[in-house]
């Protein structure tokens, strides 16, 4: 968006590098280490810090390090699998001001354990979906914020629809009122090289601000979703208005993140 801008790099190298938070003081450190990072990239492109929401992002974390976090102020998590996710909001029951999103592929079958408690869920890619999710949330008497994901990449290891598909899509959306589209998601290429990255980016802004023109009454498209620990300065810088950081904030994981993704031609190599 400013030439200066275009001198972010990605930091998908240093990923493997982030000392795991071990005490709420960690937790503190990290957390303002990416808001001054978050800080920087909105002066950097003229924005307004407070327009940009950070997304903690736990998957693979325990109980022990979500109270942690939490003690150092987060209180929403992003989680891939919705029976984690659900595993961890029953532990954490006594934190009465802690929300859910999940922010992974989800299917059909599973869409009942999502509307029974996550308040945000970022990867509505098909009308079957939202049909189920709808039904599901009509029976439990609960709306929920939705993000329409997109593949920005045209990557066949990820999900979501092509950019072609979004505005027919959109436009079947107001049909499920448990529904609320707060806007769009993507996730960029898997890359060192910071122009593709930005590419990605790119055009989730571009096609959401084209889409925002004609969207249905009811359909919300300010939100762009976009941007993990490697490249969410890239994306603050193209827009983003929910970057999704885990380990930044809870260190490396243990586990590969190819178990956190469909071991199926959609598996995901993209770190959060």
């Amino acid at each position: 968006m400013t030439s200066s801008a275009q001198e972010t790099a990605t930091s998908h190298q240093r990923n493997g590098r982030y000392l795991r938070a071990e005490t709420t003081e960690d937790f503190r450190e990290n957390l303002a280490s990416v808001r001054a990072r978050i800080d920087a990239a909105c002066q950097r492109s003229g924005r307004d810090p407070a327009t940009v929401r950070l997304l903690p992002v736990s998957k693979t974390f325990d109980e022990s390090s979500l109270r942690l976090a939490y003690a150092a102020g987060c209180r929403q998590f992003g989680e891939n699998k919705v029976q984690e996710a659900h595993g961890k909001c029953l532990a954490m029951a006594d934190k009465k001001d802690l929300n859910w999103s999940v922010i992974g592929h989800l299917q059909t079958n599973k869409a009942r354990l999502v509307a029974s408690f996550a308040t945000e869920f970022q990867a509505l890619d098909s009308l079957r979906l939202a049909k189920e999710l709808d039904r599901r949330l009509q029976l439990e008497g609960r709306s929920l914020d939705v993000f329409v994901q997109i593949n920005t990449s045209n990557e066949a290891s990820k999900y979501g629809l092509r950019p072609e598909e979004a505005q027919v899509f959109l436009q079947t959306l107001p049909a499920y009122t448990a529904l609320r589209v707060r806007g769009l998601m993507t996730l960029a290429v898997f890359s060192s090289e910071a122009e593709r990255v930005r590419q990605c980016f790119i055009r989730l802004r571009v096609l959401r601000d084209r889409l925002r023109e004609i969207a249905p009454a009811g359909v919300c498209l300010d939100g762009l979703s976009m941007g993990m620990s490697g490249d969410f300065e890239i994306a603050i810088e193209e827009g983003a208005t929910v970057v999704r950081v885990g380990q930044a904030i809870f260190g490396a994981r243990s586990v590969s993140d190819s178990h956190y993704w469909p071991s199926t031609p959609h598996a995901d190599s993209s770190s959060a």
